[in-house]
Protein backbone atom coordinates (compact mmCIF):
# COMPACT_ATOMS: atom_id res chain seq x y z
CA UNK A 1 0.00 0.00 0.00
CA UNK A 2 1.45 3.37 -1.08
CA UNK A 3 1.72 6.33 1.29
CA UNK A 4 -1.40 8.46 1.27
CA UNK A 5 -3.71 5.64 0.17
CA UNK A 6 -6.61 5.02 2.48
CA UNK A 7 -6.60 1.85 4.52
CA UNK A 8 -8.91 -1.08 4.00
CA UNK A 9 -12.59 -0.37 4.11
CA UNK A 10 -13.14 -2.60 7.13
CA UNK A 11 -10.74 -0.39 9.11
CA UNK A 12 -12.51 2.77 8.01
CA UNK A 13 -15.94 1.44 8.82
CA UNK A 14 -15.04 -0.12 12.15
CA UNK A 15 -15.57 3.10 14.06
CA UNK A 16 -19.17 4.28 14.10
CA UNK A 17 -20.06 7.95 13.64
CA UNK A 18 -19.60 9.88 16.85
CA UNK A 19 -17.24 7.23 18.32
CA UNK A 20 -13.49 7.51 18.62
CA UNK A 21 -11.18 4.61 19.11
CA UNK A 22 -8.23 4.57 21.49
CA UNK A 23 -5.12 6.44 20.50
CA UNK A 24 -1.97 4.54 19.62
CA UNK A 25 0.33 7.43 20.51
CA UNK A 26 1.31 8.31 16.92
CA UNK A 27 -1.40 10.83 16.14
CA UNK A 28 -3.78 8.35 14.53
CA UNK A 29 -6.77 6.64 16.08
CA UNK A 30 -7.18 2.89 16.23
CA UNK A 31 -10.65 1.75 15.35
CA UNK A 32 -12.52 -0.09 18.08
CA UNK A 33 -15.52 -2.28 17.72
CA UNK A 34 -18.37 -1.30 19.99
CA UNK A 35 -19.27 -3.94 22.59
CA UNK A 36 -23.01 -4.19 23.26
CA UNK A 37 -23.98 -3.59 26.89
CA UNK A 38 -26.22 -5.83 28.88
CA UNK A 39 -29.68 -4.40 29.35
CA UNK A 40 -30.40 -2.97 32.75
CA UNK A 41 -32.95 -4.47 35.06
CA UNK A 42 -35.32 -1.55 34.52
CA UNK A 43 -35.02 -1.95 30.76
CA UNK A 44 -35.63 -5.70 30.78
CA UNK A 45 -38.67 -5.45 33.09
CA UNK A 46 -41.98 -5.12 31.23
CA UNK A 47 -43.58 -1.69 31.34
CA UNK A 48 -45.90 -1.20 34.29
CA UNK A 49 -44.56 -4.20 36.23
CA UNK A 50 -43.86 -3.67 39.92
CA UNK A 51 -40.39 -4.57 41.21
CA UNK A 52 -40.10 -7.83 43.13
CA UNK A 53 -39.49 -7.27 46.83
CA UNK A 54 -38.77 -10.07 49.22
CA UNK A 55 -40.80 -9.87 52.37
CA UNK A 56 -38.81 -9.99 55.59
CA UNK A 57 -38.99 -13.29 57.43
CA UNK A 58 -40.41 -13.62 60.91
CA UNK A 59 -38.24 -12.66 63.84
CA UNK A 60 -36.79 -15.87 65.39
CA UNK A 61 -37.56 -14.64 68.90
CA UNK A 62 -41.27 -14.71 68.06
CA UNK A 63 -41.09 -18.44 67.29
CA UNK A 64 -39.33 -19.13 70.58
CA UNK A 65 -41.81 -17.08 72.62
CA UNK A 66 -44.67 -18.87 70.86
CA UNK A 67 -43.18 -22.29 71.58
CA UNK A 68 -42.30 -21.47 75.19
CA UNK A 69 -45.87 -20.25 75.75
CA UNK A 70 -47.20 -23.53 74.40
CA UNK A 71 -44.84 -25.37 76.74
CA UNK A 72 -46.16 -23.32 79.68
CA UNK A 73 -49.69 -24.22 78.62
CA UNK A 74 -48.71 -27.90 78.53
CA UNK A 75 -47.52 -27.75 82.13
CA UNK A 76 -50.95 -26.54 83.30
CA UNK A 77 -52.84 -29.69 82.30
CA UNK A 78 -52.60 -33.47 82.24
CA UNK A 79 -55.66 -33.94 80.05
CA UNK A 80 -54.44 -36.13 77.17
CA UNK A 81 -56.96 -34.63 74.75
CA UNK A 82 -55.73 -31.07 75.34
CA UNK A 83 -52.12 -32.22 75.17
CA UNK A 84 -52.87 -33.99 71.88
CA UNK A 85 -54.35 -30.73 70.55
CA UNK A 86 -51.19 -28.87 71.53
CA UNK A 87 -49.06 -31.49 69.77
CA UNK A 88 -51.21 -31.33 66.65
CA UNK A 89 -51.18 -27.52 66.55
CA UNK A 90 -47.42 -27.24 66.93
CA UNK A 91 -46.85 -30.04 64.42
CA UNK A 92 -49.07 -28.39 61.82
CA UNK A 93 -47.26 -25.07 62.15
CA UNK A 94 -43.90 -26.83 61.79
CA UNK A 95 -45.11 -28.74 58.73
CA UNK A 96 -46.25 -25.55 56.98
CA UNK A 97 -43.33 -23.24 57.84
CA UNK A 98 -40.30 -25.46 58.31
CA UNK A 99 -37.44 -24.74 55.92
CA UNK A 100 -35.02 -27.18 54.31
CA UNK A 101 -32.04 -26.15 56.47
CA UNK A 102 -30.21 -28.88 58.44
CA UNK A 103 -31.22 -27.41 61.80
CA UNK A 104 -34.89 -27.60 60.76
CA UNK A 105 -34.78 -31.38 60.48
CA UNK A 106 -34.41 -31.95 64.21
CA UNK A 107 -38.15 -31.90 64.87
CA UNK A 108 -38.43 -35.64 64.19
CA UNK A 109 -35.67 -36.31 66.70
CA UNK A 110 -37.54 -34.34 69.37
CA UNK A 111 -40.73 -36.31 68.62
CA UNK A 112 -38.87 -39.58 69.06
CA UNK A 113 -37.34 -38.31 72.28
CA UNK A 114 -40.83 -37.38 73.51
CA UNK A 115 -42.11 -40.89 72.76
CA UNK A 116 -39.14 -42.37 74.61
CA UNK A 117 -39.94 -40.18 77.62
CA UNK A 118 -43.52 -41.50 77.76
CA UNK A 119 -42.36 -45.11 77.46
CA UNK A 120 -39.67 -44.71 80.12
CA UNK A 121 -42.10 -43.01 82.51
CA UNK A 122 -44.57 -45.88 82.16
CA UNK A 123 -41.84 -48.51 82.56
CA UNK A 124 -40.65 -46.84 85.77
CA UNK A 125 -44.19 -46.91 87.13
CA UNK A 126 -44.49 -50.59 86.25
CA UNK A 127 -41.10 -51.68 87.60
CA UNK A 128 -40.73 -49.37 90.63
CA UNK A 129 -44.36 -49.06 91.61
CA UNK A 130 -46.51 -45.99 92.04
CA UNK A 131 -48.11 -44.28 95.06
CA UNK A 132 -51.42 -44.14 93.17
CA UNK A 133 -53.82 -46.71 94.62
CA UNK A 134 -55.88 -48.80 92.25
CA UNK A 135 -58.30 -51.68 92.05
CA UNK A 136 -57.91 -52.72 88.39
CA UNK A 137 -54.94 -55.09 88.35
CA UNK A 138 -53.27 -55.54 84.99
CA UNK A 139 -50.52 -57.98 85.98
CA UNK A 140 -48.46 -59.05 88.95
CA UNK A 141 -44.67 -59.05 88.69
CA UNK A 142 -42.29 -60.91 90.99
CA UNK A 143 -41.50 -58.57 93.86
CA UNK A 144 -37.93 -58.17 95.11
CA UNK A 145 -37.64 -57.67 98.89
CA UNK A 146 -35.76 -54.53 99.89
CA UNK A 147 -34.19 -53.53 103.23
CA UNK A 148 -36.03 -51.39 105.76
CA UNK A 149 -34.15 -48.21 104.82
CA UNK A 150 -35.66 -48.39 101.30
CA UNK A 151 -39.23 -48.03 102.47
CA UNK A 152 -41.52 -46.45 99.89
CA UNK A 153 -39.70 -48.12 97.01
CA UNK A 154 -40.58 -51.52 95.64
CA UNK A 155 -39.40 -53.59 92.73
CA UNK A 156 -42.14 -55.51 90.99
CA UNK A 157 -45.44 -56.39 92.56
CA UNK A 158 -48.97 -55.56 91.49
CA UNK A 159 -49.39 -53.24 88.50
CA UNK A 160 -52.70 -51.41 88.33
CA UNK A 161 -54.36 -49.60 85.46
CA UNK A 162 -54.67 -46.44 87.55
CA UNK A 163 -50.92 -46.25 88.15
CA UNK A 164 -50.08 -46.87 84.48
CA UNK A 165 -52.58 -44.26 83.32
CA UNK A 166 -51.29 -41.67 85.79
CA UNK A 167 -47.72 -42.29 84.61
CA UNK A 168 -48.82 -41.98 80.98
CA UNK A 169 -50.54 -38.64 81.68
CA UNK A 170 -47.47 -37.34 83.48
CA UNK A 171 -45.10 -38.51 80.74
CA UNK A 172 -47.29 -37.03 78.01
CA UNK A 173 -47.10 -33.62 79.68
CA UNK A 174 -43.29 -33.68 79.63
CA UNK A 175 -43.31 -35.04 76.08
CA UNK A 176 -45.47 -32.14 74.90
CA UNK A 177 -43.04 -29.70 76.46
CA UNK A 178 -40.14 -31.34 74.58
CA UNK A 179 -42.04 -31.25 71.28
CA UNK A 180 -42.74 -27.53 71.74
CA UNK A 181 -39.01 -26.90 72.22
CA UNK A 182 -38.34 -28.97 69.11
CA UNK A 183 -40.84 -26.86 67.16
CA UNK A 184 -38.98 -23.69 68.12
CA UNK A 185 -35.68 -25.28 67.15
CA UNK A 186 -37.10 -26.28 63.75
CA UNK A 187 -38.71 -22.92 62.97
CA UNK A 188 -36.21 -20.34 64.27
CA UNK A 189 -32.78 -19.98 62.71
CA UNK A 190 -30.10 -20.21 65.44
CA UNK A 191 -27.78 -17.76 63.68
CA UNK A 192 -30.54 -15.17 63.28
CA UNK A 193 -31.54 -15.68 66.90
CA UNK A 194 -27.96 -15.02 67.94
CA UNK A 195 -28.01 -11.67 66.12
CA UNK A 196 -31.10 -10.61 68.08
CA UNK A 197 -29.65 -11.21 71.54
CA UNK A 198 -28.54 -8.21 73.60
CA UNK A 199 -24.84 -7.55 73.82
CA UNK A 200 -24.57 -8.71 77.43
CA UNK A 201 -25.84 -12.19 76.50
CA UNK A 202 -23.86 -12.51 73.30
CA UNK A 203 -21.22 -14.91 74.65
CA UNK A 204 -23.83 -17.03 76.43
CA UNK A 205 -25.97 -16.99 73.31
CA UNK A 206 -23.10 -18.31 71.20
CA UNK A 207 -22.70 -21.27 73.54
CA UNK A 208 -26.43 -21.99 73.49
CA UNK A 209 -26.66 -21.70 69.70
CA UNK A 210 -23.71 -24.04 69.23
CA UNK A 211 -25.36 -26.52 71.59
CA UNK A 212 -28.70 -26.27 69.76
CA UNK A 213 -27.16 -26.76 66.33
CA UNK A 214 -25.03 -29.72 67.43
CA UNK A 215 -27.91 -32.22 67.38
CA UNK A 216 -29.23 -31.31 63.88
CA UNK A 217 -25.73 -31.52 62.35
CA UNK A 218 -25.13 -34.79 64.14
CA UNK A 219 -28.36 -36.25 62.77
CA UNK A 220 -27.52 -35.04 59.25
CA UNK A 221 -24.06 -36.65 59.45
CA UNK A 222 -25.50 -39.95 60.64
CA UNK A 223 -28.02 -40.01 57.80
CA UNK A 224 -25.38 -39.13 55.22
CA UNK A 225 -22.96 -41.81 56.41
CA UNK A 226 -25.64 -44.48 56.64
CA UNK A 227 -26.78 -43.70 53.10
CA UNK A 228 -23.18 -43.92 51.89
CA UNK A 229 -22.72 -47.30 53.57
CA UNK A 230 -25.93 -48.63 52.03
CA UNK A 231 -24.75 -47.55 48.58
CA UNK A 232 -21.51 -49.49 49.14
CA UNK A 233 -23.40 -52.58 50.31
CA UNK A 234 -22.16 -52.35 53.87
CA UNK A 235 -24.30 -52.82 56.98
CA UNK A 236 -25.60 -49.63 58.60
CA UNK A 237 -27.50 -51.18 61.51
CA UNK A 238 -26.53 -53.10 64.59
CA UNK A 239 -23.53 -52.67 66.83
CA UNK A 240 -21.00 -53.02 64.00
CA UNK A 241 -22.70 -50.41 61.85
CA UNK A 242 -23.01 -48.06 64.82
CA UNK A 243 -19.30 -48.30 65.62
CA UNK A 244 -18.25 -47.74 62.01
CA UNK A 245 -20.57 -44.76 61.63
CA UNK A 246 -19.74 -43.21 64.99
CA UNK A 247 -16.06 -42.60 64.28
CA UNK A 248 -16.60 -40.46 61.13
CA UNK A 249 -19.37 -38.58 62.91
CA UNK A 250 -17.03 -37.80 65.81
CA UNK A 251 -14.30 -36.74 63.37
CA UNK A 252 -16.74 -34.38 61.59
CA UNK A 253 -17.82 -32.88 64.91
CA UNK A 254 -14.20 -32.20 65.87
CA UNK A 255 -13.48 -30.60 62.48
CA UNK A 256 -16.52 -28.32 62.85
CA UNK A 257 -15.38 -27.38 66.34
CA UNK A 258 -11.90 -26.41 65.11
CA UNK A 259 -13.36 -24.44 62.19
CA UNK A 260 -15.81 -22.67 64.50
CA UNK A 261 -13.04 -21.76 66.94
CA UNK A 262 -10.91 -20.36 64.11
CA UNK A 263 -13.82 -18.34 62.74
CA UNK A 264 -14.64 -16.93 66.18
CA UNK A 265 -11.02 -15.98 66.80
CA UNK A 266 -10.75 -14.32 63.38
CA UNK A 267 -13.84 -12.22 64.14
CA UNK A 268 -12.51 -11.02 67.48
CA UNK A 269 -14.83 -13.08 69.66
CA UNK A 270 -14.48 -12.28 73.34
CA UNK A 271 -13.31 -8.70 73.02
CA UNK A 272 -14.49 -6.38 75.75
CA UNK A 273 -14.56 -2.61 75.83
CA UNK A 274 -13.28 -0.44 78.66
CA UNK A 275 -16.21 0.44 80.92
CA UNK A 276 -15.92 2.69 84.00
CA UNK A 277 -15.95 0.96 87.36
CA UNK A 278 -19.22 2.62 88.56
CA UNK A 279 -21.01 1.34 85.47
CA UNK A 280 -19.72 -2.18 86.08
CA UNK A 281 -20.84 -2.14 89.71
CA UNK A 282 -24.25 -0.76 88.75
CA UNK A 283 -24.63 -3.44 86.10
CA UNK A 284 -23.79 -6.21 88.55
CA UNK A 285 -26.16 -4.85 91.20
CA UNK A 286 -29.04 -4.49 88.76
CA UNK A 287 -28.56 -7.92 87.21
CA UNK A 288 -28.20 -9.83 90.48
CA UNK A 289 -30.96 -7.83 92.16
CA UNK A 290 -33.25 -8.38 89.20
CA UNK A 291 -32.65 -12.14 89.18
CA UNK A 292 -33.29 -12.35 92.92
CA UNK A 293 -36.47 -10.33 92.42
CA UNK A 294 -37.62 -12.69 89.67
CA UNK A 295 -37.01 -15.71 91.92
CA UNK A 296 -38.79 -14.13 94.89
CA UNK A 297 -41.71 -12.95 92.74
CA UNK A 298 -42.11 -16.37 91.14
CA UNK A 299 -42.09 -18.02 94.56
CA UNK A 300 -44.71 -15.56 95.74
CA UNK A 301 -46.97 -16.35 92.79
CA UNK A 302 -46.69 -20.09 93.39
CA UNK A 303 -47.54 -19.91 97.09
CA UNK A 304 -50.73 -18.78 98.75
CA UNK A 305 -48.96 -16.58 101.30
CA UNK A 306 -47.10 -14.51 98.72
CA UNK A 307 -49.99 -13.68 96.44
CA UNK A 308 -49.97 -10.02 97.49
CA UNK A 309 -46.31 -9.23 96.84
CA UNK A 310 -45.52 -11.84 94.17
CA UNK A 311 -46.51 -9.92 91.04
CA UNK A 312 -44.99 -6.51 92.00
CA UNK A 313 -41.69 -8.11 93.02
CA UNK A 314 -41.62 -10.13 89.81
CA UNK A 315 -42.20 -7.06 87.64
CA UNK A 316 -39.58 -5.06 89.54
CA UNK A 317 -37.08 -7.88 89.15
CA UNK A 318 -37.70 -8.14 85.41
CA UNK A 319 -37.22 -4.40 84.94
CA UNK A 320 -34.00 -4.39 86.99
CA UNK A 321 -32.62 -7.36 85.07
CA UNK A 322 -33.41 -5.73 81.72
CA UNK A 323 -31.69 -2.53 82.84
CA UNK A 324 -28.64 -4.53 83.91
CA UNK A 325 -28.52 -6.29 80.55
CA UNK A 326 -28.80 -2.95 78.81
CA UNK A 327 -25.82 -1.54 80.70
CA UNK A 328 -23.88 -4.78 80.35
CA UNK A 329 -24.14 -4.58 76.59
CA UNK A 330 -21.59 -1.77 76.58
CA UNK A 331 -18.82 -4.26 77.33
CA UNK A 332 -19.46 -6.13 74.07
CA UNK A 333 -18.53 -3.91 71.10
CA UNK A 334 -20.36 -5.49 68.18
CA UNK A 335 -22.64 -4.39 65.40
CA UNK A 336 -25.64 -5.97 63.72
CA UNK A 337 -25.88 -6.30 59.95
CA UNK A 338 -29.47 -5.93 58.77
CA UNK A 339 -31.22 -6.80 62.06
CA UNK A 340 -34.50 -8.69 61.83
CA UNK A 341 -37.51 -6.39 62.25
CA UNK A 342 -40.13 -7.09 64.88
CA UNK A 343 -43.29 -6.45 62.91
CA UNK A 344 -46.98 -7.16 63.13
CA UNK A 345 -46.54 -10.85 62.31
CA UNK A 346 -44.16 -11.27 65.24
CA UNK A 347 -46.68 -9.65 67.59
CA UNK A 348 -49.45 -11.94 66.30
CA UNK A 349 -47.36 -15.09 66.73
CA UNK A 350 -46.22 -14.12 70.22
CA UNK A 351 -49.71 -13.02 71.21
CA UNK A 352 -51.27 -16.30 70.06
CA UNK A 353 -48.90 -18.35 72.20
CA UNK A 354 -49.30 -16.05 75.21
CA UNK A 355 -53.08 -16.24 74.87
CA UNK A 356 -52.98 -20.05 74.92
CA UNK A 357 -50.79 -20.05 78.04
CA UNK A 358 -52.93 -17.46 79.85
CA UNK A 359 -56.26 -19.12 79.02
CA UNK A 360 -55.11 -22.60 80.08
CA UNK A 361 -53.70 -21.16 83.30
CA UNK A 362 -57.05 -19.52 83.98
CA UNK A 363 -58.86 -22.75 83.15
CA UNK A 364 -56.65 -24.74 85.54
CA UNK A 365 -57.72 -22.41 88.35
CA UNK A 366 -61.44 -22.28 87.53
CA UNK A 367 -61.99 -25.87 86.40
CA UNK A 368 -59.13 -28.05 87.68
CA UNK A 369 -61.11 -31.29 87.28
CA UNK A 370 -61.40 -30.82 83.51
CA UNK A 371 -57.71 -30.07 83.01
CA UNK A 372 -56.53 -32.73 85.46
CA UNK A 373 -58.74 -35.79 84.93
CA UNK A 374 -58.70 -38.20 87.83
CA UNK A 375 -57.56 -41.79 87.67
CA UNK A 376 -59.08 -42.92 90.97
CA UNK A 377 -61.78 -43.87 90.23
CA UNK A 378 -60.84 -44.76 86.68
CA UNK A 379 -62.78 -42.48 84.31
CA UNK A 380 -62.35 -41.48 80.68
CA UNK A 381 -61.05 -37.93 80.12
CA UNK A 382 -63.41 -35.39 78.59
CA UNK A 383 -62.56 -32.52 76.27
CA UNK A 384 -63.45 -29.15 77.85
CA UNK A 385 -64.89 -26.82 75.24
CA UNK A 386 -63.41 -23.38 75.82
CA UNK A 387 -59.90 -24.62 76.79
CA UNK A 388 -59.89 -26.60 73.53
CA UNK A 389 -60.85 -23.48 71.60
CA UNK A 390 -58.05 -21.63 73.39
CA UNK A 391 -55.54 -24.27 72.25
CA UNK A 392 -56.65 -23.78 68.65
CA UNK A 393 -55.32 -20.21 68.85
CA UNK A 394 -51.86 -21.77 68.52
CA UNK A 395 -52.68 -22.41 64.84
CA UNK A 396 -52.72 -18.68 64.08
CA UNK A 397 -49.07 -18.56 62.85
CA UNK A 398 -49.87 -21.13 60.16
CA UNK A 399 -52.26 -18.65 58.50
CA UNK A 400 -50.79 -15.19 59.20
CA UNK A 401 -47.06 -15.79 58.71
CA UNK A 402 -45.92 -15.78 55.05
CA UNK A 403 -43.97 -18.82 54.03
CA UNK A 404 -40.34 -18.39 53.11
CA UNK A 405 -39.43 -19.10 49.47
CA UNK A 406 -37.85 -22.53 49.11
Amino acid sequence: MRPGDPGPSRDRDATRPGEQGPSCGCGSTVAARAVPRAPRESQSRPPGATPVRFRPTLHPGAWWLWAISLGVAATRTTNPLLLALLLAASGYVVATHRSSAPWARSYTAFVRLALAVVVIRVLFAVALGSPIPGTHTLLTLPEVPLPHWAQGIRLGGRVTAEAVLFAAYDGLKLATLLVCVGAANALASPSRLLKSLPGALYETGVAVVVALTFAPHLIADVRRLRAARRLRGRPDRGLRGLLQVGLPVLEGALERSVALAAAMEARGYGRTADVPAPVRRTTTALTLGGLLGVCAGTYGLLTAEGGTYGLPVLLAGVLAALAGLRLGGRRSPRTRYRPDPWGAHAWLVTGSGAAVAALLTLASVRDPEALHPGVVPLVAPTLPLWPAVAVLLALLPAFVVPREPS
